[in-house]
């Protein structure tokens, strides 16, 4: 696999990478009958994706044999075709990406689990090919630290599941840009999800405070805690408010992209 990039990638790609591909929402008035997420003190396993001295989506660790792979959002690491318009060329974002696993607090924030260097971006072809937004969805993986170890033996993992129907109880973890976030602290929201009506490869739930840089983060179904994380059903994907958010729930495709990347045979985008 080669590097995921070469050059650093500019403040103002990310924005266009995250804000074309329709990632966080607006603001809307509160419902009262409505969840809204609340900061926590995060995962070991969940954190942000950094580029350029900046976090803008946010990623976990999933099981794996190699204990080496990250789940985000393909709009997170990858252009599409339809991109092009906007004065973007399509294929995966140019920059040095790092993963910084439990990251917190205000200003350059802190990394307790220091911060992993990703090595290769997997996107499926439904995404670089038919533009499609049922392939949002990736899969990273990320280099060994200084000592030699996985980022699973460090952080842990949280398990796919490739065979979860739309309706479950799922906590999901993000973090909102600084301008949303300055303590940069992670949220969380458990709720209960459907199958979205205008896209039945969606899952959707509604809770308060998905704004942008939330993208990539898990959909943990059954999730008691960190030595108790649930399944992995799929990763926030987008949502037209900060209140409505979509997953693509995680299918036999995902599954196979998943088990090349683990065997070392799927091309890195």
């Amino acid at each position: 696999m080669r590097p995921a990039s070469v050059a650093l990638v500019t403040a103002t790609a990310l924005t266009a990478l995250v804000t074309l591909s329709g990632c966080g929402g607006t603001s809307q008035a509160a419902d009262p009958a409505q969840p809204s997420a609340r900061p926590f003190e995060g995962l070991p396993f969940t954190g942000v994706l950094i580029a350029d001295g900046e976090h803008y989506c946010t990623a976990s660790v999933i099981d794996s044999p190699k204990g080496n792979m990250l789940a985000t959002a393909a709009h997170c690491v990858h252009f599409q075709g339809e991109d092009a318009s906007e004065g973007y060329e399509p294929g995966p974002i140019t920059g040095d990406i790092e993963f910084a696993p439990r990251f917190s607090g205000a200003g350059e924030g802190t990394f307790p689990y220091g911060k992993w260097k990703v090595s290769g971006v997997h996107v499926p072809t439904a995404w670089t090919e038919d533009d499609d937004d049922r392939g949002d969805y990736a899969f990273l993986t990320v280099e060994p630290d200084a000592q030699g170890r996985s980022v699973q033996e460090v952080v842990g993992a949280a398990t796919p599941d490739w065979s979860s129907g739309p309706r479950r109880h799922v906590t999901v973890v993000g973090y909102p840009n600084e301008s949303y976030n300055p303590g940069n602290r992670p949220i969380t929201c458990t709720t209960d999800t459907r199958q979205d009506d205008d896209e039945p490869y969606m899952l959707q739930m509604r809770c308060g405070g998905f704004y942008d840089g939330t993208s990539g983060g898990p959909w943990l179904a059954d999730h008691h805690d960190a030595r108790r994380p649930g399944r992995l059903i799929g990763v926030l994907s987008g949502g037209d408010t900060d209140a409505e958010s979509t997953a693509v729930l995680f299918d036999k495709g995902a599954r196979e992209l998943y088990e090349r990347v683990a065997r070392g045979t799927a091309k890195s985008a």
